[in-house]
Order: C-alpha cells, then structure tokens, then sequence
C-alpha cells in the first residue's frame, strides 16, 4: 500500500508540473501572440514538441494547414541529406571513340561564384575529343507550378534546368572609378558595368537613376536594362531564360573555348551500354549549408531534381515528391500538398504538426553536428533577428512570402532540452519585423519554463 501511495505522489506531482507547463505555454502563447494586436486577422498555427518523451508540450491550431514559404526548403533539405550522396554528382561523362557525352545531374553549384573550384570545368576543360550533352533525363517545367509569373526577372525566381550554368542567372557588377575603357553603354571612367559570365545579349543602360543599383531582363528574351545605382560596389544576379539547357551550354561553349553540341537519338542510344564516370563536384553539406542559410530558392528545386536523379535515373519533380509522400513521408499527420522544392508556391500547404514530424525524421536519422551544421542558428543566416544570451538558442528555417511568416526548427531550453518547434503566421498586415519579434518573444519564454 505504501508503494503505492508513493507512485501515486510521483503521477500526481509529475501531471502537476505538466499541466502548469500547460499553463504558462498557453498563457505566454495568448499574451504574446494569439490575442496580441500584431497578429490580428492573422491565421497562427503553433506546435511545440518533446522528441525524448515523444508528446506535444504547447500546440494551436496546429493541424490546421498554412502557406509555408520557405520552411518547405525543411522536406528539400531532408531529401538531400537522405539521398545525395557525400560529394555531389555533377555529371556523368561516358566516352566512346569519337566522342565524350555528357549526362547532367541537375547540380546547381556548377560555375557558380560561391564556389572556388569546379571539378566538372576542370575536366571538360582537358577533354580533346568532342563534346556532347544528353537532353533526354528532364521531366520537370522550368518554372515551378504557383510561381508568381511577374518575378520572372528576380533573382530569387530562377528557372530550373537540367545542366545549369553559372546558377542560370548573369552576375551583374557595378563598380566605380575602377576602368577607363566602357564596356557597355552609360559606361565612362568613373562608371564600369559588367557580367560573370560575359554575354553578347542585347544591353542597354537605362536613363533613370536609382539609389541601388539594378538590373531588369526582358520577360520574353534575355535582353538587361541596367539602371546605375549610388553604391560604389554592387552586384545583382538576374536569371537567364535557359530554353532546355540551349542557353547555358552557349555560355559553357564561350567559358570553354570549344564546341559543345546536344546529343541526338543514335548517340543516346550508344552510351546506353557503356559504363559512365561520375565527376564530383562540391561537398553535400556545403552546398545544404547556403540553401538554408540564405534561403536559395534554386538550390533547393535543384536539390529536389538532384534526388530524383539518384532515384529514378530521371529529373522529375512531380514523380518524386509524390513517391516520397507515398513512402518515407507517408506519415505526415495532416495530409499536405506539395509541389515544389523551394516554398515559392502558394499551392504548397503544411501544418505546424508536418513541421515537427519533418524535424523529428531529421533528427532520427541524422547526426546532430551535421543538423547543426546546416540549419542557420540564431544570429546567423536569415535569424539575424532572432538573439538569445545563451550561445545556442534556435537551429530553424524561416519562411516568408507576402502576409506571410513562419519560423520551424530546434530550441535549447534553459533545462537543456531540445524541443522542436513550428510556428506559422498567414495573412498578416503586420510588419515582419514585428511578426519576428513576437515569436522570438514567444520561443525565449517556452525556453524558459521548458
């Protein structure tokens, strides 16, 4: 009987302490979020979880489906770290007696200025024999479906490719007092304009000046507007229209210096029996590592096409997100809709309980140095707003669109704890600078008590 009463006394003190966490979760959540004036009108979703004692601390509204921006990179990330192996696959070159083919893998690093070395470039670099490039491994539209059409000319709306070259955009550069010589028109001494990659497409400068500098591209060409800004020192990345892969394989061909032509049908069906090398490019983790902390929307789709590449032998968006929903994420709690890889779609839909499901995966089955190493921390990346005095607070992802910001990923508790968390705000007027400043708020209070 003694024994008794003592394991009561334990069940009692323990349901006790959780109901008053209960408590104070919901009362921190309605004082700082759920009924303060900056999320009036807005639909919140909040899911606060324990992976150790595998219960949810805190939720509301949390089964209920929310836009999620870029907390969608979360599911391209995990495909990544699952599938794609250590190093990434940047093409597959098969040789034959007159020839060497290319076969692209959809690596998105390939030229791109955050990298010092290109592996791939090297090597077609050394080749003597003639260059072709299979074009029969692409399923997915260059645009992503319920992309905003009048971003075409954003830096953050790149189109898709199954060979992508110098991250299919043009690196604009505006530099001042640095060359006599002009190179484009508006260009004097004191003025220099210019391109990574050089291109001979229509340029024109435009007569308005601007307090940053700016680029525009025509919607239907690639054809730039390039309008002089204050800065001494700017650059801005326009995307390029890449038809297929014609266009970046006719700035491949100028970097080379050597032909490159597309691989017809006969040729495609030669390389079939004969075994490919595969050329190595940038570490997985490097490349994961700048998606998520600057939230590179292209980096991620590419990531999506990469993974499909492994699995299916094929570039195919659709095909993969629909196989994994079926399979290793068959079991999201609310059935989401997903369909891109970045977050730019509005079509895309998760609840804050998916979020925590995703995080929880990933952290079952990763270690936590490279989860560490990837998501961005407080402070670092796009959670420049989110600060805490303890050196490790949050590892998350942001998310924001028009009315829209979401935050979802791990948090220290003053107990030493990792929870994980999602917190999902749509259909905000609210400024958000001040959205931010709420949940950072919030998530500093549930470290608190937790």
């Amino acid at each position: 009987m003694k024994l008794f009463k003592f394991c009561f006394f334990v069940f009692l003190i323990g349901f006790l302490g959780s109901c008053s966490m209960q408590q104070k979760m919901s009362s921190s959540a309605k004082k700082i979020i759920t009924e303060d004036s900056a999320f009036l009108n807005a639909h919140v979703g909040i899911a606060l979880f324990d992976p150790v004692a595998q219960k949810n601390i805190f939720s509301y509204q949390s089964t209920k489906l929310f836009t999620p921006a870029s907390n969608t990179k979360i599911i391209s990330c995990y495909a990544a770290m699952k599938y794609l192996p250590k190093f990434l696959p940047a093409a597959y070159l098969t040789e034959i007696d007159t020839a060497v083919v290319i076969t692209p893998t959809g690596d998105p690093s390939f030229l791109m200025p955050d990298f010092k070395t290109h592996p791939l470039f090297d090597k077609l670099k050394s080749i003597k024999k003639p260059l072709y490039v299979l074009n029969n491994n692409w399923e997915s539209p260059a645009l992503g479906m319920g992309w905003s059409w009048d971003d075409y000319s954003e830096y953050y709306m790149t189109e898709r490719s199954a060979f992508p070259v110098y991250g299919n955009q043009i690196h604009w550069y505006q530099e001042k007092g640095k060359k006599e010589n002009p190179s484009y028109p508006g260009d004097t001494v004191d003025l220099f304009l210019y391109s990574n990659p050089e291109i001979q497409w229509p340029v024109k400068f435009g007569s308005e000046r601007k307090n940053a500098f700016s680029v525009e591209r025509d919607r239907d060409g690639n054809a730039f507007t390039l309008y002089e800004g204050k800065e001494k020192s700017a650059m801005e990345s326009v995307p390029y229209i890449t038809n297929g892969i014609e266009t970046g394989i006719n700035l491949l061909k100028d970097s080379l210096g050597k032909e490159i032509l597309i691989a017809g049908e006969a040729l495609s069906k030669e390389i079939g029996k004969i075994k490919s090398d595969t050329v190595y490019s940038q570490p997985t983790d490097s490349l994961l590592k700048i998606m998520m902390h600057r939230s590179d929307n292209f980096f991620a789709d590419q990531c999506l096409e990469m993974v499909s590449q492994q699995r299916f032998h094929k570039m195919n968006e659709k095909e993969l997100i629909n196989e994994m929903l079926s399979n290793e994420l068959s079991g999201f709690p609310q059935k989401p809709k997903w369909v891109d890889g970045s977050g730019l779609s509005r079509y895309t839909l998760f609840s804050p309980e998916d979020m925590v499901f995703i995080l929880n995966k990933i952290k079952n089955e990763q270690p936590w140095e490279r989860i560490k190493n990837i998501f961005p921390k407080a402070g670092s990346g796009t959670l420049t707003s989110y600060k805490s005095k303890n050196e490790e607070f949050i590892y998350a992802k942001t998310g924001s669109l028009g009315g829209v910001v979401c935050l979802s990923g791990y948090l220290f508790t003053n107990k030493k704890k990792w929870l994980i968390f999602s917190i999902m705000v749509n259909n905000t007027q609210t400024p958000f600078s001040k959205i931010r400043k709420q949940i950072g708020e919030f998530l500093l209070k549930a470290a608190e008590v937790n």
